[in-house]
This record gives structure tokens, C-alpha cells and sequence, in this order.
């Protein structure tokens, strides 16, 4: 039996808990892994409380976690580039969840880990890294422009502060005091969040901003988006507000070549993941309540095995 965590019902915190499962068969097109690590993300708990949609009677009992790093125990049909044994990291397979001690993994979405990136920071990269750098790299922005992220201090932030400083972007990140050093040691400027936001940024860019990559969203977003003139340059990881706005969402690209070139970065020294939390499974619940409460600094991961 595997032993992983999960809800059998949507709902809050109170419908999670442990589950043994049968060990998963890879269908054509994926990979069955053992998983090493697995990351975070607020996506995560959206799932379970059924925000992001009902499950279905024929998902449940379902798994928490999206991505994962681990070694390929089996390969699906029609598969090709990867063997067992290999050490890879990617997003699970759909009906998956990475909060488990084996889950399926899309090959397409999947990639090899570098022998440089533990497995702790690889588990980070398919969902905050990956869209980060989609974020970063669809607004397009020339060396010396001002990029405003919301939401600085999470995951995604971290990342997408990292990536477009390497670019020669200036970066402008909002988040709450108690992150500035994190914040700023990524080389950006925090303005810090809540009431009077916009006038804050202001002071120090009165004509706004270039560029705004919302992950925050809410209310966050709403208070900046008049930063920008030109709303082709406003995008958001997830608030459906944005479109009323006249930006978009992040359009994500979600195959392995986004992870083979964010891995490279975090390989090469370029980017920090800043795993600051790492927890093992059987602390799964309080791994995932360090996010869903928003007092995770950086990113948390569930480590399976070792």
C-alpha cells in the first residue's frame, strides 16, 4: 500500500487525512515515481475546498499536491526519454496528487533533475519557478524597465523577482513587512501591501510602472493596476478580475522545456528557490496550513523519503 495524504471530500482542513492507497499504474504518456519531495502551493488547498470546482465521486478519495521530485520506478507506453531510475521532478499526472510516497507524473511535463539541484528545490520548480518564468518572459520587458509584482514574498514571487533581476529588470515587489528581508534580498524594493499601496509606489515611480505580474490578486491587485498604462502588460497568475481590468492571465507554457531551463537557473546559481520550510510527510497537514494561512515565507516543501 502507498501512504499518502488527502481529502476524501471537498471542504476546509477538517476533511484531510491520511490514506493508503493501491500502488499507482503509469498510463501511456506517463511516468510512476517515487516521490522524494513534494512542494506546496496554495493551489493545493483551492483544490480541496473545491474552489477551484466540485470533485467528482469517481475522483475521491484524492490526493493533495501537484508537484514532485522523486525517481522513476515505471514508464507508461509511449514514452520516451526517460528510463527507470532516473531522477526527475515535474507536475503530477491528472487524478495524481504529490503528497504521497509513489504518484504518477506526466512525461511531457516532467524533466531530469540536475545532479547540482536537490531534490527539496527541484519539487519547487514545475509550478512557482515554471510560472514565474512564463510571467516574466511573456511581458517582455526590456533591461531598465520597472516590473511591479504583487504578492512578492510567496513562491512564484521569489522566483519571478530572481528571474527578471537576471534579466536586468527592475522589480518593485509588494508583500507584508514581515517579509521585506526576504524581499529585498532578492534585489528588489518592497513597498509594503495594504491601505495606500499605490501612493507608496508612487512616491518612488510617479509615472507607474511598466509592468504588473499579479500574484496576489483580490483586492491586492485592484489597488495597482492603474500603475500601468498599458494593460497588455498587466497579467495575473489567477484572479479572474484581471480580464475587467484589461490585462490576461499568465499563459503557461507547462512542458518540459520550461523546467529544463529553470532548473539550469537554480543549477547555475542564477535562482534560489528559498525552500525555507521543509516538513516530512506525516506533518503534511501542518506543511500545507503554513501556506493556506499565507505565513509561509518562501516555499514548503513535504519531504517523503530521502
Amino acid at each position: 500500500m502507498v501512504k499518502a495524504f488527502g481529502y476524501r471530500s471537498n471542504g476546509g482542513p477538517d476533511v484531510q487525512e491520511f490514506l493508503d492507497l493501491d500502488m499507482p499504474t503509469p498510463m501511456p504518456g506517463e511516468l510512476l515515481v517515487e516521490v522524494r519531495s513534494a512542494g506546496v502551493n496554495p493551489v493545493d488547498w483551492k483544490i480541496r475546498s473545491g474552489m477551484m470546482g466540485p470533485a467528482s465521486e469517481s475522483d475521491l478519495p484524492a490526493v493533495l499536491g501537484s508537484e514532485v521530485s522523486g525517481v522513476v520506478r515505471g514508464v507508461g507506453k509511449d514514452v520516451d526519454g526517460f528510463s527507470e531510475n532516473d531522477e526527475v521532478f515535474g507536475s503530477v499526472a491528472p487524478g495524481s496528487g504529490g503528497y504521497a510516497e509513489y504518484t504518477l507524473v506526466t512525461a511531457t511535463a516532467a524533466a531530469r533533475k540536475p545532479p547540482q539541484v536537490s531534490f527539496n528545490d527541484a519539487a519547487t520548480l514545475p509550478v512557482a519557478a515554471a510560472t514565474a518564468y512564463d510571467g516574466v518572459t511573456q511581458l517582455n520587458l526590456k533591461e531598465g524597465q520597472t516590473l511591479l509584482i504583487t504578492g512578492a514574498g510567496g513562491g512564484v514571487g521569489v522566483a519571478a523577482a530572481q528571474i527578471a533581476r537576471d534579466l536586468g529588470i527592475n522589480v518593485i515587489g509588494t508583500a507584508s513587512e514581515e517579509k521585506r528581508a526576504l524581499v529585498e534580498s532578492l534585489g528588489a524594493t518592497l513597498i509594503a501591501s495594504g491601505d495606500g499601496v499605490a501612493d507608496r509606489i508612487r512616491e518612488i515611480m510617479p509615472d507607474g510602472v511598466d509592468a504588473i505580474l499579479d500574484l496576489a490578486g483580490g483586492d491586492a491587485l485592484q489597488a495597482v493596476a492603474g500603475l500601468v498604462v498599458d494593460r497588455t502588460k498587466l497579467i495575473s497568475a489567477g484572479d479572474p478580475g484581471v480580464g475587467e481590468l484589461g490585462g490576461h492571465f499568465i499563459e503557461r507554457d507547462r512542458t518540459s522545456r520550461v523546467l529544463e531551463i529553470v532548473a539550469a537557473l537554480v543549477a547555475d546559481g542564477k535562482l534560489d528557490p528559498h525552500v525555507e520550510d521543509v516538513r516530512p510527510l506525516n506533518e503534511a497537514a501542518d506543511a500545507l496550513a503554513a501556506v493556506e494561512i499565507g505565513h509561509a515565507r518562501g516555499k514548503v516543501v513535504i519531504e517523503v523519503s530521502s
